[in-house]
């Protein structure tokens, strides 16, 4: 599947909204990739069921606090010397590239990697949204190591780490980005074709770009984008979607702190939405609770919508004032399992509250 210039922007919708506040402005990956189109390169997505077992497929993206983005925006050649110099390493040649996370401008670094170094793009990633921390990996979770790992900046500096676990990569990679300013970019979990298919949570840069077509067409048929894409989530891996709050920003805190956008969002209730809001902050929306009470808890997917023109707001884009929309989502059930919430649960985050799915939170 080749993609085209409206594939980019309903993919950055899509994976703002998958990305539940974070991951980066998708806006800024979006035109990097649209001017690698405009260069008549092509970016080619592939789906993960075609991969040869023997394909070797090397991950790249930027990893920092989004926040940090807004002033220092990247080239593209960062991660593509990363890419590079994880090659370097292993002795060997990439076959395919692909994202860690769906969310934000991690849902188009990849595209900008493959365009400009000719590799296919594997439709899927590693966090079926976005999560903060590097270890927090379906591929980690179900078997496959980080390292060795390639860390790099804008002015051609570059870090390999190789750690004895991925809980330590991240640790010392956390620290790298620190001192390059914030945000760096990143190759790393290179694997192998069939551990892809293990591993990957499949399809998800397809289902960004459904989720930006329906949101997109329903507004264009003065339709509800709200009931279009909660009649359109069932049909998908993420098999449940709800609204759990509408209202305005009433106070917002937010900081840059090890690394992380670390905040609260409050949200005055409008209408039957009575009471506030609380949402807790690390580069993306963990906890919503209203009146003290949880309305939905990570892994599943917490979305801050516009309530007028139903367009996502990642963390670093929220303001005062703002009429907002909360939707939360399921995360397919590989995200679920036991192992998985060791990685990347509530208990991951320092939050006390037990994991419960938003189906029985909404009940």
């Amino acid at each position: 599947m080749k993609l085209g210039s409206q594939d980019l922007k309903d993919l950055a919708v899509g994976a703002a909204f998958l990305g539940t506040g974070g991951g980066g402005d998708p806006y800024i990956g979006r035109q990097m990739v649209q001017k690698c189109l405009d260069d008549g390169l092509t970016v080619e997505l592939v789906d993960p069921d075609t991969l040869d077992d023997d394909a070797l497929v090397i991950p790249t993206a930027m990893m920092g606090a989004p926040t940090v983005l807004v002033e220092k925006l990247p080239s593209g050649e960062e991660a593509i010397l990363s890419l590079k110099r994880l090659e370097k390493r292993l002795g060997k040649t990439a076959t395919h590239t692909m994202p860690i996370e769906v969310g934000g401008i991690n849902s188009t670094i990849p595209l900008l990697v493959g365009a400009r170094m000719g590799l296919p793009i594997v439709d899927g990633d590693g966090m079926g949204r976005a999560f903060p921390e590097l270890q927090m990996e379906t591929f980690g979770v179900y078997g496959v190591s980080g390292c060795p790992m390639a860390v790099s900046n804008e002015w051609g500096d570059c870090t390999l780490i190789e750690a004895r676990s991925n809980e330590m990569m991240e640790w010392l990679s956390r620290g790298v980005a620190i001192r390059m300013g914030g945000a760096a970019y990143i190759a790393e979990y290179a694997m192998s074709g069939a551990e892809v298919k293990r591993t990957a949570v499949p399809r998800t840069l397809s289902l960004a770009i459904q989720v930006g077509r329906v949101l997109r067409e329903a507004k264009a048929n003065h339709q509800s984008p709200f009931e279009a894409l909660l009649a359109f989530m069932p049909k998908t891996l993420y098999s449940f979607a709800t609204i759990i709050y509408s209202g305005k920003i009433a106070d917002l805190q937010r900081e840059t702190r090890n690394g992380f956008s670390m905040g609260r969002a409050k949200i005055e209730g409008f209408g039957a939405y009575d009471g506030v809001m609380d949402i807790e902050i690390q580069n993306e929306n963990l906890i919503a609770r209203v009146n003290g009470k949880v309305r939905a808890i990570v892994p599943d997917l917490i979305c801050i919508m516009d309530s007028e023109t139903a367009e996502p707001i990642t963390t670093e884009m929220l303001r005062y004032g703002q009429r907002v929309t909360v939707i939360s989502v399921s995360v397919p059930e590989m995200m679920r399992t036991p192992e998985a919430l060791s990685v990347f649960g509530p208990k991951c985050f320092g939050l006390d509250e037990p994991y419960t799915k938003i189906e029985e939170l909404s009940a």
